[in-house]
């Protein structure tokens, strides 16, 4: 059967791609957003290297230098709904007996280290055989089209639990994600997220020179100094 709408664009769905390590390894787990947030904040604070206030000439000399890239951060709300998939029962045993939990234990391990490590450092340093040091969590790259495909590390997360079936199960959330982006600075040139930031940066300088300002710009160009 056609569908209805043959002509409808094909939409991309944004999502996280979740490394259990920096270093390539097996595949990532692939977290898709069910429906993709109607708003993404960005914001992007430069990185400058701190200034001495009484060294006026050298402030001066360095008032555009930088350390790196900016520190970009991201902001985005993902909505979930478990109504379609409990509108057919058959087909969605799991949802019908857990709801959104295993969807929202996905996305808050982000912020767990894995316990399988914990546990590890735990006996080899009972055993006098290494120190307990801090675990790694997750590499996780944010996709949302092929223009934006970063490397990211989660900072704030909030979940609002908004309707729940007979078990209590949730059924219908909303989590609002927080997330820095990972450059260069942070990142070792071995992790795979390291390589995906070069990218990204490269893909915003090949978008910049396909820039065409509007005819407005000729206006200016007698104000500037030659």
């Amino acid at each position: 059967m056609a569908s209805e709408y043959p002509r409808s664009p094909k939409l991309l769905k944004g999502g996280l791609a979740v490394y259990r390590s920096q270093s390539p390894g097996p595949p990532p787990n692939i977290v898709v957003f069910q429906y993709n947030p109607e708003q993404l904040t960005r914001s992007l604070a430069m990185r400058a290297a701190p200034r001495e206030a009484s060294n006026v000439g050298a402030a001066r000399e360095d008032v555009l230098r930088v350390l790196g890239p900016p520190v970009e951060t991201i902001n985005l709300s993902i909505e979930l709904d478990a109504a379609d998939q409990l509108a057919e029962p058959d087909a969605n045993s799991l949802t019908v007996a857990l709801g959104l939990h295993p969807a929202l234990a996905t996305l808050e391990l982000l912020l767990y280290p894995p316990i399988s490590e914990f546990q590890l450092s735990l006996s080899l340093a009972s055993a006098g055989q290494v120190q307990i040091c801090p675990a790694d969590l997750p590499l996780v790259l944010l996709v949302w089209g092929p223009s934006r495909v970063v490397p990211v590390m989660l900072t704030s997360f909030s979940i609002t639990e908004q309707f729940f079936d007979p078990q209590l199960n949730p059924i219908q959330a909303k989590v609002d994600l927080g997330l820095r982006v990972l450059t260069y600075m942070e990142l070792k040139d071995t992790s795979i997220g390291y390589d995906v930031f070069l990218g990204y940066q490269r893909q915003k300088e090949i978008l910049a020179n396909l820039f065409q300002p509007g005819g407005g710009a000729n206006r200016l160009s007698g104000l500037l100094p030659l």
